[in-house]
């Protein structure tokens, strides 16, 4: 499932994703005591996620689950930089991330492990 979310619905998606089920009332609180948020702004984002298809509602107690994966949502934001900044290379962006840090002996066999298993 293909779902763009904004930086406040991947907060409450993290919350989700992190502990499974949760009540309305739970985020909330967890959004308050983490970011500051109201219960109005936290409603707010739900009811948002909730009409993308990103979160189920179930009654009762306005018990809330995520629909996607933390790795789906990853999938879709991953593609969606290469797409805007990379015009559709993804060698582009791996190029970018390698050529601005120092990767140690493990980080660079996982890289080769990976490439290999592409092929």
């Amino acid at each position: 499932m293909k779902i763009k979310l904004f930086d406040s619905e991947l907060k409450v998606m993290e919350l989700l994703w992190e502990h499974g089920e949760l009540s309305a009332k739970e985020i909330a609180e967890k959004t308050a005591e983490q970011i500051g948020w109201s219960k109005t702004t936290t409603y707010t984002v739900l009811k948002k996620c909730i009409e993308k298809g990103a979160i189920e509602r179930i009654e009762p107690n306005f018990l809330c689950r995520a629909l996607i994966s933390r790795r789906e949502a990853q999938e879709f934001e991953t593609e969606e930089l290469i797409n805007k900044m990379y015009g559709g290379a993804a060698d582009g962006l791996i190029a970018s991330l390698l050529s601005n840090r120092v990767l140690s002996k493990e980080e660079i066999a996982h890289l080769k492990h990976l490439v290999n298993e592409l092929k």
